[in-house]
């Protein structure tokens, strides 16, 4: 197994963390008797010699003696070698199979899915659960000095940026040793370990080029293996063929079909299913969805009588039923729900099969596959949402806390589950707040759920928490979203505001949120709490010179900047002068004292600046028209988020939609975050906005919402996508 290995200088070849003179070790322990040493071992390959997915010289160094290993079946593990060698050889992010590709699992392995639960997006491959590790953050190459050892928590000093060329180069060579030993696969894909089996499928499709043999041995292997989890790696390994192989795809295809009806189980049809829509579609049937239901909840009784018929009661039994998962199942929807795609109306009546389940733990699933739902589609959501509100009476706390943490990121959308917030939150006043073990308390899902649906049903217990001594810093952020229904919230909003310590670190901290909840209830009764949060200005403000803007802002919306002018006019030599140029305007309407201003800050270096300068001459209109040169210039050139805010003060001081609506049309298409102040915009420009008619019309036909990154998303995507769409609706309507 070791022929020739201590025959490699590994002193001078790289990992992670520097030398990689311990990696002979490393692969020798990989064949130990001993499972502390194997898994130590293997850490030691994922963790350093292919750290996050990357490939050093002693990567490729180390491909024969994994292969040797791989082949020797005395040897325990060899499953997660096979694994190992997958990843090495896997296309990086963009290569043939993008980031589901082994490579790509190991990267975006990093970035998780929101709420910590199965994202309705996932490949459903399976990534190693070893590259899952926080990670580091890696030194420059080539820095002098000791390299850590990843067992000590060092910190890894890369050998190579994954996006150079040397990190291409390196990348492809380790493709090529891989495949040059793929023969190996076609030989494991029969080993009597069935983990070995399970890894070896998709391995064999993405090494051995040889299309016919390779289909032939999945053909083979089909027809032998009776392990269920072995079935489903050769049904994933078959659709990846189909992928990889189009012109050989009919038969894989044929075979994916065959397996997608009796007599196969039930958890096989389902896989089947996913890889056919997938690649295929058009050969699934007429009732997928009815029919992927009934598989599901076909599984899942299979799987819940193995467990009652499980043998003697151990602990680890014990606590699995205490939190019981179902990876697999997770797996399996997660790929039928990527693969349908912008079929919203579909995935909307699968989630719902989902979450009717009779089994907890189908509709713990369903509850994380609806955050993907929601987070990058649009649809009519009423029903699905009503079920999730249906899990917070579960007795499983991990279900209904899903099921919660869902409900707070819809806002609005979460009102047909309204009425089952409200009940739980009167039932569990011990949920209203989250407290940390080191931290201050949060405001607890459940109520902050139901505050941002905007039910004055949530004000009561947030009037509770702010009469007591340790209210949650943040909940004035949620008292916003109940508008006007917070009125009877505003003395204790204002008697905290009043009590911000001026002179702590803290004061921004605590008074931002409280501001938010001031704007939102317009509590004029609170201006003398705001001026005193100015008080010291523009020297002595400290902390607070953070939430100036802040303050600012909300005394122009209640109409009280007057109050503040001396403190405004001390602040127009500031970083703060924009904002407070602009509520002076709101003030007293003397252009000619603040034009001069805003005319200076629309030609600083910062765009950041420049942007704001220009939203506030908008609120100039026609008074701004000494800025008309400097804004034209700006709408015609740079950063898109800088020259649509110069073109909408180009409109609301000149009234001109000719130079305004091409920058807007570019936009448009060009940074989807530019839509809605363009959306804004455009409602004030009535039949002069005709000629975006087509945009508007193709947003709200959209499945997609204009939030949706991959690999990224933002707590207020969701409510800021149905204001987008609002806001559209009402300028069609306007033409």
């Amino acid at each position: 197994m070791f022929t020739g290995i201590d025959e490699v200088d590994w002193a001078s070849l790289r990992h992670a963390y520097g030398s990689a003179e311990d990696v002979p070790g490393w692969l020798r322990a990989l064949a130990s008797a001993d499972t502390a040493e194997r898994a130590t071992a293997l850490d030691g390959m994922f963790g350093a010699v292919h750290h996050e997915g990357r490939v050093y010289d002693s990567t490729l160094a180390c491909v024969p003696f994994l292969f040797a290993l791989a082949a020797r079946e005395e040897v325990p593990d060899r499953g997660c070698i096979v694994e190992l060698l997958v990843s090495i050889g896997g296309e990086g992010v963009g290569g043939a199979e993008g980031v589901g590709g082994p490579k790509g699992r190991e990267r975006a392995a990093h970035s998780g899915s929101g709420g910590g639960g199965a994202s309705a997006e996932g490949s459903g491959a399976r990534g190693n659960p070893r590259s899952a590790k926080a990670p580091r953050t890696a030194e420059a190459p080539g820095i002098a000095g000791n390299a850590e050892n990843p067992r000590d928590g060092g910190t890894p000093r890369t050998a190579q940026d994954p996006g150079t060329s040397d990190g291409s180069e390196r990348d492809r060579r380790a493709r090529e040793a891989v495949c040059a030993g793929a023969g190996v696969f076609a030989a494991l894909v029969g080993d009597p370990d069935p983990a070995v089996r399970r890894a070896a499928a998709g391995a064999l499709v993405r090494f051995l080029e040889e299309p016919p043999r390779v289909l032939a041995l999945l053909r083979q292997r089909l027809r032998a293996e009776r392990e269920g989890c072995v079935l489903l790696a050769l049904t994933e390994a078959l659709g990846l063929f189909a992928h990889r192989y189009p012109a050989h795809a009919d038969g894989a295809l044929d075979l994916l079909a065959e397996q997608s009806a009796p007599p196969y189980a039930p958890g096989l049809r389902l896989a089947a299913l996913g890889q056919l829509a997938l690649r295929a579609p058009g050969r699934l049937p007429a009732d997928l969805v009815p029919a992927a239901v009934q598989l599901l909840q076909q599984r899942s009784a299979q799987r819940l009588r193995r467990q009652e018929q499980a043998g003697t009661d151990t602990l680890v039994r014990r606590i699995r039923r205490l939190r019981p998962s179902d990876e697999q199942g997770a797996m399996l929807l997660r790929t039928l729900h990527s693969a349908l795609g912008d079929r919203v109306d579909d995935r909307i009546a699968l989630l719902t099969g989902q979450l009717t389940s009779p089994d907890p733990v189908d509709r713990c699933n369903a509850v994380w596959m609806s955050a993907g739902l929601f987070r990058g589609w649009r649809g009519a959501y009423d029903g699905p949402v009503r079920l999730l509100g249906a899990q917070l009476g579960s007795e499983q706390d991990r279900l209904r806390d899903a099921a919660v943490s869902v409900l707070a990121e819809l806002f609005a959308l979460a009102a047909p589950a309204a009425d089952d917030l409200h009940a739980l939150v009167a039932a569990r006043p011990d949920l209203w707040t989250h407290r940390w073990e080191r931290s201050s308390p949060t405001l607890g899902g459940p109520l902050k759920a139901l505050a941002r649906t905007g039910d004055p049903r949530a004000v009561p217990p947030l009037a509770q928490l702010l009469a007591g001594p340790s209210a949650p810093v943040g909940l004035g952020c949620e008292v916003a979203h109940l508008g006007r229904a917070a009125a009877p919230l505003a003395p204790a909003v204002r008697h905290r505001l009043g009590r911000v310590p001026l002179d702590s670190p803290t004061a921004a901290r605590l008074a931002a949120p409280l501001l938010t909840a001031v704007r939102a209830v317009r509590d004029r009764h609170a201006v003398p709490e705001l001026l005193r949060l100015l008080s010291g200005a523009p020297d002595g403000l400290g902390a607070r010179d953070a939430v100036v803007g802040q303050v600012i802002e909300t005394l122009a919306e209640l109409g009280a900047a007057a109050e503040a002018a001396p403190l405004l006019r001390g602040l127009l030599r500031t970083r703060h002068a924009v904002t407070a140029a602009g509520a002076l305007w709101s003030a007293d309407g003397d252009a000619g004292a603040v034009l001069p201003v805003l005319l200076r800050e629309l030609a600083q270096p910062d765009p950041l600046v420049r942007a704001s300068a220009a939203r506030q001459l908008a609120g100039l209109g026609p008074a701004a028209r000494g800025a008309l040169p400097e804004l034209r210039r700006l709408a015609g050139a740079g950063p898109l988020r800088e020259r649509v805010p110069a073109a909408c003060a180009l409109w609301r001081i000149a009234g001109d939609p000719d130079p305004v609506l091409p920058v807007f049309r570019y936009a448009w298409t060009a940074d989807p975050r530019t839509r809605a102040p363009i959306a804004r915009c455009l409602a004030t420009m009535g039949p002069a906005a005709a000629p975006l008619h087509d945009l508007l019309v193709t947003e709200l036909t959209d499945p997609r919402r204009h939030t949706a990154q991959q690999g990224a998303y933002g707590h207020r995507d969701i409510p800021d996508d149905e204001e987008l769409l609002w806001m559209c609706r009402r300028v069609l309507a306007g033409l």
